[in-house]
Parts: structure tokens; sequence; C-alpha cells
């Protein structure tokens, strides 16, 4: 059984309160949407996988060595395909072992946490907006150790070395990926 993405937003609200959790989960969805386009991938499937990749993040938070595992099993619970069990744990390859094989899974692990760096980079802008932010503004960010301290930024090096892209190519798609989303995601309200 797959999920249809009702379903999937249900499961992310009953399992997380926290609004910028579930934007967080709109917007890696909007990425692995945009990125199965350029690898040939299902939108949908790895629309879920991006919804659902932290479904157990406000329970693990604190025992971050079952994040991903933990998510897989409600996802079993719930039916789910074991494909996006698996993605969902490879998401976290340092705590779960499993560690990303197919595309969707190498791209997932690269994207959540690119996801979080561009939209911190877009809230400190005068207008909260991606349509106007450059790479270019990304990586001055990237370079500042201070900016978003809790983006491992070694991880998204790592899945780009995976994807066999370079840094930037990444940081552009996840541009392209999150502007028509920045509303749903909190961003391009303006100060």
């Amino acid at each position: 059984m797959t999920l249809t993405r009702e379903q999937a937003l249900e499961l992310l609200a009953c399992h997380n309160d926290d609004e910028g959790h579930i934007r967080h989960g709109l917007a890696v969805e909007a990425a692995m949407r945009h990125f199965a386009s350029l690898y040939g991938g299902d939108a949908d499937d790895w629309g879920l996988a991006g919804l659902l990749h932290d479904l157990d993040w406000e329970k693990t938070e604190s025992d971050p060595a079952s994040h991903g595992t933990l998510s897989a099993a409600i996802l079993d619970e719930a039916g789910a395909p074991a494909w996006l069990s698996r993605a969902v744990k490879a998401h976290a390859a340092d705590m779960s072992g499993v560690q990303p094989e197919t595309d969707l899974e190498k791209v997932l692990f690269t994207v959540d946490e690119m996801t979080g760096f561009v939209t911190a980079v877009a809230l400190v802008r005068p207008g909260k907006s991606l349509q106007d932010l450059t790479v270019k503004s990304v990586k001055k960010k990237w370079k500042d150790k201070a900016f978003a301290r809790g983006v491992d930024r070694a991880i998204v090096a790592r899945g780009a070395e995976m994807l066999g892209k370079p840094l930037e190519w990444v940081m552009e798609e996840t541009i392209e990926a999150l502007r028509p989303v920045e509303r749903e995601i909190g961003l391009g309200e303006g100060d």
C-alpha cells in the first residue's frame, strides 16, 4: 500500500505539534519533488519521503539515536511501503546505520539539511524571500560557521559527494525547489 499525500499530512500532523517541523516537512517534500524531476523519479513517491522523513523528530529530539528508526516503525504500522521506511532510515544514516543507496535516498540525505540552511538564509534577508536569493548569498552564509549552527554542513557535503554533484549545484536546485512553496513554509512575508 502506498500512502496518499492527504494521509501523509494527517500522519505528520498526528506526530508533530510544532508548526516549524511541519513546515520543514513541506520544504523537504518540495525539494524532493523537484529533485525527482532531475533524477527521473516518481514525484509523488519522492515527495512522500520528504514530507515524512522527520515524522519522529518531536519524539526523538532528546534521543537522536532512534531518529529515523522510530519513523520507520510508525510508517510500517501505517502500512507504508518498505522503500519509504528504508528511505526514512537512510536519511538519518548516522543514527540508523542504514546507508543511502538509491538516488531517492541520497537526495533525501542531502536536501534535508540543505532545505533548513536555505530557509535560514532567506529568513535573515529583508524580504524573507527566496525569489531573489542567489547561490552566492547562500555560500557566503555557508562559510560563516556561527550561522545556522544546527545545520550539519558535513552531511550536506557528504550527500553532494554521494550524488557526484558540486555543493553549489545542490544549493541552486534547492533554492529553485523551494521558491514555489515559500509562503507555505513561512517565507516571503517581509519584515
